[in-house]
């Protein structure tokens, strides 16, 4: 069955098993006089509502790329995960606010079995929803059903919450529905904030999976031919739509002819085996071996030695007729300053080489290797 075709089903699921708890919770909470339950089948409400957001956004997400957009609209649905995140985020600040005022101006509650039974009923139901929907998320790495299946098992949380304050105050007679409907509202409050985070971070273009990173390293050094992989960029566009360009190190004597040939097999490989599409390869030049070359490599090495910040150094040249040194090198961006690291990098190089002219190119530490 196809993705788009899976998530639909599981949206519409979560939308029927919603309404229908949402139903029988309106009514318990009304014959009741409680606010929590009340609250609770409002939130089921909502639940409903992100679920149609995350059919309508897989609809949209799965539209062939256009002339405004070559790439594909996949990028609807971390926008739509960013939706219901908002929607949590207003559920946990509606019970927030209910729940204070419950605590100033207190109503008695009458539980009934009836009323318990459906709480348990819907607790137990909220965990499966909630399970099912976030397997069934990860698995097709959907983030709107990763979102949906994370506001169900809160949903789950709020209802045994729920539960055990009217035990409580159907046996020793202490209401503790409105302090427990601040907690639980603030367990809300604090998962709408992670989800709108992830989603936000994954439109402006999160850090690429190391795994992902691996395997396409692996896949491309597995040409004999290959010594070295590096500056692998990838862009998502989407659930399992990346687009990138990587360098490899090759042979210096390497044919034009021979290099086309040798690109086209390594994007090929690359696609089948990892489903990125790599749009461009760059091509660095082994050392020619000379005792300059070589020398001046193993000088520039140890000008970084004591750097614990740089995390590779590679693509070194040195043309001896032109007086020129270049080089690339990768900081970590967990270092309090990288241009100010990258610019003393170059000046020791300098100052070993003063007759030459040292060209260093900083390069994005963007992926995990």
């Amino acid at each position: 069955m196809k993705r788009e075709k899976i998530i639909v089903r599981t949206g519409v699921i979560g939308i029927i098993a919603n309404v229908l708890l949402s139903l029988f919770k309106a009514l318990v909470g009304i014959f009741s006089g409680s606010i929590a339950i009340l609250l609770d089948a409002v939130n089921n409400l909502s639940d409903a509502l992100s679920s149609v957001i995350t059919i309508v956004s897989t609809k949209l997400a799965g539209r062939k790329p256009d002339k405004r957009h070559p790439f594909g609209h996949g990028r609807l649905e971390y926008i739509s995960a960013g939706l219901i995140a908002i929607i949590v985020l207003y559920a946990g600040f509606t019970a927030l606010t209910e729940s204070v005022k419950k605590m100033f101006v207190p109503a008695p509650a009458d539980y009934n079995a009836l009323g318990l039974v459906i709480i348990v009923l819907a607790t137990a139901v909220k965990v499966f929803l909630g399970i099912y929907v976030s397997n069934i998320g990860k698995k097709l790495n959907s983030e709107p059903l990763i979102a949906s299946g994370k506001d169900a098992l809160l949903d789950a949380v709020i209802s045994a919450s729920t539960l055990f304050a009217a035990i409580i105050y159907m046996i020793w007679g202490l209401s503790l529905e409105a302090w427990l409907g601040a907690v639980i509202s603030l367990v809300i409050i604090r998962s709408g904030l992670e989800l709108l985070r992830n989603s936000v971070s994954l439109i402006l273009g999160k850090r690429v999976e190391g795994d992902l990173a691996r395997t396409v390293r692996q896949t491309i050094l597995s040409f004999p031919e290959v010594s070295g992989v590096y500056d692998l960029i990838l862009h998502n566009y989407g659930p399992e739509r990346y687009i990138g360009s990587v360098h490899i190190e090759l042979p210096g004597e390497y044919t034009v002819r021979e290099l086309d040939i040798l690109e086209r097999n390594i994007a090929e490989t690359v696609y089948e085996k990892t489903g990125v599409a790599l749009t461009g390869i760059g091509v660095y030049a082994q050392s020619d071996g000379s005792d300059l070359s070589n020398r001046i490599f193993a000088d520039v090495r140890e000008a970084v030695s004591d750097m614990p910040a740089v995390l590779q150094l590679h693509g070194f040249s040195c043309d001896e007729t032109a007086r020129e040194i270049r080089f690339d090198v990768v900081i970590d961006y967990n270092a309090d300053d990288r241009t100010e690291i990258f610019e003393k990098i170059a000046e020791r190089v300098r100052r070993r080489y003063p007759d030459y002219t040292v060209l260093p190119t900083l390069d994005a530490d963007s992926a995990d290797f």
